[in-house]
Parts: C-alpha cells; structure tokens; sequence
C-alpha cells in the first residue's frame, strides 16, 4: 500500500436495516449516472417491509456489474432524508465523517479509474459482481479533513456552475418553443398592422392535407419535399484508426449532448465522411424504445458521425432548418412515430415514415423573420453549452488529480 492511500475497508460499514414497519415509502433506484432516482419498478405485491432503508449521506451500490456495461452503480444520497431501496443493493456509511467526507469519497467513485479497478476486480460466470470485500479493499488517498472539504468545494463550485447552464438552457429553450408555437401552432405572427395575426382578424382558410385551418397564402407540404435522409454510421470495430465523436441514440435521449461522454468513432477512411453531421441536421431514433425521439445540431458540434439506428433529416433550404427543427423535435411529432411505427416488442421507423407526415410551410419571408428573433436566444444556448464542455473538462481534471491531493483550479475557474 502506498504510505498516502488508506484501505477503504477501515473507514466504512455495511448497513442491513429493513424497513420493518412500513414507514419509509420514497422508493430509489442507483443509476448508472451514479445518482439516486426515483424507482420505476413494478412493486405491486411486493413485500416493502424487506426492503432496505438509507439515509442522508449514506451510500448504495449494485453489486452485480456485467448489466451496466463500463459503470458501476454507485451513489450517494442527498435529496432525502431518508429513502428505501431494493435488497439487491449494498448501502454504507463512514463510520467517523470528521475523518472522511461522504462527498470527498463520492468523488473518487465518480473517476473513471474506479469503474475500471471494479470491473477488473469483478468475477462470476453467469454474471459478474463486485462485492463488499472488494469494496473493501480500494486503496484510497485520505488527506486532512481541511483538505478534503477544500477539495469537494472545487468540484462542487464547478458541478453548480454547470448546473446552473442547464437550468440557464432550459429557459431559453422554453422561451423558444413559446415563440415557435405562438407563431406557427397559435398562429399568432405579426401581421402587416404589427398585431396578433388570428385574433385580430387574419384570414384563414381550411387545409384538406393538414385537417384544418391554416393562415391564408400558407402551404401544405410533405416533408420528404423539403428535406432529405440518410441511416446511420455502422462502426467498424476492427478498424484500429480512430476517428471523429461517434453520436448514438442515448446520446440524443438527453435534454442536451454531452460531447464529453460521445465515444470516439474507430473508422473506416474511404467512407465515414459521408456520416459528418452539420448544424441543422436533424437526428431521429428509428428503433426501440426511444423511436421518435429527435435532436437538431446546433453550432456548438465537434466532428462526429451518428451512428446506424438513427435517421439523418437533413433540410434542404436553410430558410427552414429551425421552424422543421421545431417540428420534428416535438412531442407531437414523436406521438406520430409511435403511433404509425411497425412492431410492437420493439417498435421501428424507417425514414419513409419519418418524411412522410404533412406540415403547413409559411412563407419564406416569415421564417427570416423567425429566425431572427431566434438567433440571440441560439447564441446565449451555444455560449452555455461551450462554457459547460470546459468546465466538464475541469470536473475529470479535479477527480483525475484526486491522486496526488494537488488541486487547484481557481485560476481556470476565473478565466472562463
């Protein structure tokens, strides 16, 4: 053992308390995000008196590591005080917290290096698992409680920082999709006058096509007239050169990408650079559970292929790039994919499907002017989403350095 690491084993304990008397009922799953979330599992007839409780700052983690792929299930919990989870988890706490800091060492679980250690270190032949004597056994540095609390006020300014984007994000995306449906769903674009279009008198007229009324001068359209589509990138696995960002379906299933987490693509040279994506195109799920779910680029993209169960929907207009970009993103769009997908086990769109829905297209001249409005609340997107790819870079440059005990980013953290 290094004379700075710690045996893990000394410093926590197992808990095995039951919820006996049925007074705990938040239900909590460990995802591979290594948060506690809300249980979706069927529990109906399920005896909840076997279930085990957990606390605030106490730990849980699954075992069994061959279902999660590369991460281990490991979280601490912080939104409850108190919480009960499956029997299939182990749940600890640090048996003195002036000694060692439940978000210090949820730090070092966080680092790639452990999941790597932990999948290394499971074993078993129908499925692998990592168990408590394992656990037990990580060798851990473990400075001075001063230093540890240093150390988690970093990571957490940067984790809040990024946080806070996101929340910045989710706004501006709001205040978008208010605009799109009050010009395009409401109908409610200025008109010549400078006043609400519909409600002020805006002649409209019945649409056959689309099954209602539509602004006058407005045309029914499909969308295989406007765009174009292409299926996906199937990696080459044996092909040692790697190449751009490879973008699969549960890297689109987020509200945004983080390119961080995207793989990097192993590519086959004569032919990958017909995958590259670009900003606007338009992304769709054409398989499983996600079918219909749809991403557009924005300009914040580095250079990366998508993968071969998506569907590119490439505009062929840029005029129209955001005001489809809306439409294909959408819950009623998606609502569309699933009711007309084929399969019921595991349903599948191909991208026939996917352009073969009805829009009602404006004029060109309104979209111009929609795009305009949408250009600064698109910038402010991008400006956040750049901020939080480099303070995500300092967030596994803090865990990386967790080692060595030496870290220091306030200079980065001033400069971005």
């Amino acid at each position: 053992m290094r004379s700075n690491y710690k045996r893990l084993g000394n410093y926590i304990k197992e808990l095995t308390i039951k919820n006996t008397d049925l007074t705990v009922e938040t239900l909590l799953g460990v995802s591979i995000k290594k948060v506690l979330i809300p249980s979706i599992a069927n529990t109906i007839g399920s005896d909840m008196s076997k279930y085990k409780i957990i606390e605030l700052n106490q730990f849980a983690y699954g075992p069994v590591t061959s279902r999660n792929g590369d991460k281990i299930s490991i979280a601490l919990l912080t939104e409850y005080d108190k919480a009960i989870i499956s029997q299939s988890y182990k749940v600890f706490d640090i048996k003195d917290k002036k000694k060692l800091l439940p978000e210090y060492l949820m730090m070092w679980f966080s680092r790639p290096e452990f999941d790597r250690y932990a999948r290394f270190m499971s074993h078993g032949s129908t499925r692998e698992t990592f168990d408590w004597d394992e656990l037990c056994e990580i060798e851990l540095p473990i400075p001075a409680i001063e230093e540890q609390r240093a150390i988690v006020a970093e990571y957490q300014a940067v984790t809040e920082r990024i946080q806070l984007n996101e929340q910045i994000n989710t706004k501006l995306e709001e205040t978008a999709q208010a605009l799109y449906r009050h010009w395009f769903v409401d109908f409610e674009f200025q008109d010549e006058n400078g006043e609400p279009y519909k409600s002020s008198g805006g002649k409209m007229v019945y649409n056959e096509e689309l099954e209602k009324e539509v602004p006058e001068g407005w045309e029914a359209v499909q969308l295989n007239e406007i765009t174009n589509t292409q299926y996906g990138y199937t990696e080459k696995a044996t092909i040692e050169q790697v190449g751009p960002k490879f973008l699969r379906i549960t890297d689109i299933a987020t509200n945004y990408i983080n390119w961080n987490h995207v793989p990097f693509c192993p590519i086959d040279e004569d032919n990958y650079k017909r995958y590259i994506l670009s900003k606007g195109d338009i992304l769709v799920a054409r398989t499983g559970a996600t079918v219909g779910v749809a991403k557009q680029m924005d300009s914040y993209i580095p250079e990366a292929v998508f993968a071969s169960y998506l569907v590119r929907i490439k505009v062929n207009d840029h005029f129209f790039e955001n005001f489809i970009g809306f439409i294909i993103t959408s819950e009623d769009y998606r609502n569309y994919i699933l009711n007309n997908a084929e399969g019921s086990a595991q349903p599948q769109a191909n991208a026939k499907l996917m352009t073969k829905l009805f829009i009602c297209l404006p004029p060109k001249s309104m979209l111009s002017n929609f795009n305009s409005a949408l250009k600064d609340i698109q910038n402010s997107q991008s400006l956040c989403r750049v901020e939080s790819s480099k303070l995500i870079k300092i967030q596994s440059l803090l865990l990386s350095k967790m080692a060595g005990n030496k870290i220091r980013i306030n200079q980065k953290m001033t400069a971005l």
